[in-house]
């Protein structure tokens, strides 16, 4: 499926969130480190076009056994490490936030079927002002 087919489908999807507090998503694709790992990861960039600040509180995703917000840095001596974002995350009005490789990303933990590409991933987020956004987003393991 087409990069941008892929990601108007997942704006189009997502209107009730969009006209409750002017987050829109970009950007949205799903991957997995290899074909049979048990976790994958869905990465997008977050627009919130608002006046006000909001916050993504949660991820929830059928394909995963647990799904959460995570974030990944490095430490001084070098080491990556995860760590999960119990508050949320803020999308800042008139701002946005990446989810990106080596940064926030959602987390797919316990895959229930292997990520395969072109297929989608459907997924709901929920902000503290918009609600809840219903997404599909594009596998895409060549990123």
């Amino acid at each position: 499926m087409n990069l941008k087919i892929a990601t108007a489908l997942v704006l189009s999807l997502s209107t009730a969130g969009i006209a409750r507090a002017e987050i829109t998503v970009s950007e949205a694709y799903a991957r997995a480190a290899m074909p049979s790992a048990p976790t994958g990861a869905i990465y997008m960039v977050l627009h919130n076009d608002g006046p006000e600040d909001d916050r993504l509180l949660a991820a929830e995703s059928e394909i995963a056994a647990k799904t959460m917000l995570h974030g990944s840095s490095e430490s001084a001596g070098g080491v990556m490490k995860m760590t999960g974002h119990a508050q949320g995350v803020v999308i800042p009005a008139g701002g946005s936030h990446a989810f990106a490789q080596g940064g926030d990303h959602v987390m797919l933990m316990g895959l229930t079927r292997s990520l395969e590409q072109g297929a989608t991933v459907s997924l709901v987020l929920t902000f503290e002002q918009a609600g809840e956004m219903r997404l599909e987003v594009p596998v895409d393991l060549e990123r």
